[in-house]
């Protein structure tokens, strides 16, 4: 699998990145400018992301605004729906408005809250048939 990590957070990242390292490849990236640099250049490079974890609060973009340019570089290349990446939104906030920006309006596949919990995240990509 191959996985993005955007957030801000330092010790946040790290811990995504440690979760996500046993099951394959894991990048990063601080913000949702970075997010959509390495977003499109992964599918220029014929190597998509499979997973994407995404802070929603982030400085320079936030999480909702990459979500929307990442699903909407998507439909520019003919990326039917089964073949997008799959997102899963992280945000601290207890916020069901932000939630529900992210899920429904933005095209999320799912959301996680922080402090992320380990077994719940590898359940989810279990789920999502990221990872056996």
């Amino acid at each position: 699998m191959k996985a993005l990590v955007v957030e801000d957070d330092f010790a946040s990242r790290k811990l995504l990145q440690k979760i996500l390292a046993p099951y394959g490849e894991v990048d990063i990236a601080v913000n949702g400018v970075e997010a959509i640099d390495a977003f499109s250049r992964a599918l220029d490079e014929n190597a998509p992301y499979e997973l994407i974890c995404m802070d929603i609060m982030m400085p320079e973009m936030d999480g909702q605004a990459a979500l929307k340019r990442i699903r909407e570089i998507e439909r520019s290349k003919d990326i039917p729906p089964v073949q997008e990446a799959k997102v899963i939104m992280t945000t601290a906030l207890d916020d069901p408005k932000n939630v529900v920006e992210a899920y429904y309006k933005g095209g999320a596949t799912s959301y996680v809250p922080k402090p992320i919990d380990k077994q719940m995240l590898l359940h989810l990509l279990k789920n999502l048939s990221l990872i056996s």
